[in-house]
């Protein structure tokens, strides 16, 4: 478990892990409203060389153009495409721009391991204190093994 001091410090965390990230990964953010999902995602897209990210709840997703680092970012928020819904996820259509693009999927349990084997789950908490977050990690696939976050 990693401890996570402030907003500023998941976007940093979040900066380290996308200088580490390549076309075709797959991030897979859970945890409880306010948690710091959007954070996080904000520092890999500052990675990236991408700005302007929020969270994309209205929207469900939101394509970034590729920033410095070349790469497009798609974050999604799947928040309103559980359950019954889900049929909206499957409308993205994420499985053509998954091979090109960095894509963090928020509230993506049960249906990001349909578009890929391989991701990275991130699971987001609150701490004891109301600005620190409690993050764990676990990797599927051959891309994350040994991954150091």
């Amino acid at each position: 478990m990693i401890t996570i001091q402030s907003v500023e410090a998941m976007r940093d965390f979040g900066a380290r892990l996308g200088r580490q990230l390549k076309a075709g990964d797959l991030i897979l953010l859970s945890g409880p409203l306010g948690a710091g999902k959007t954070a996080f995602t904000q520092g890999v897209a500052q990675a990236l060389g991408i700005d302007g990210v929020t969270s994309p709840t209205f929207v469900i997703s939101r394509i970034h153009p590729a920033g410095a680092a070349g790469i497009p970012l798609v974050h999604v928020d799947a928040y309103r495409a559980q359950g019954e819904a889900a049929a909206i996820f499957d409308d993205l259509d994420l499985e053509s721009y998954l091979p090109t693009h960095i894509t963090v999927v928020e509230w993506g349990e049960g249906l990001t391991d349909r578009l890929s084997d391989e991701y990275l789950e991130i699971t987001l908490a609150h701490g004891d204190d109301e600005n620190v977050r409690t993050l764990d990690y676990v990797g599927h696939g051959e891309r994350w093994v040994g991954i150091a976050l």
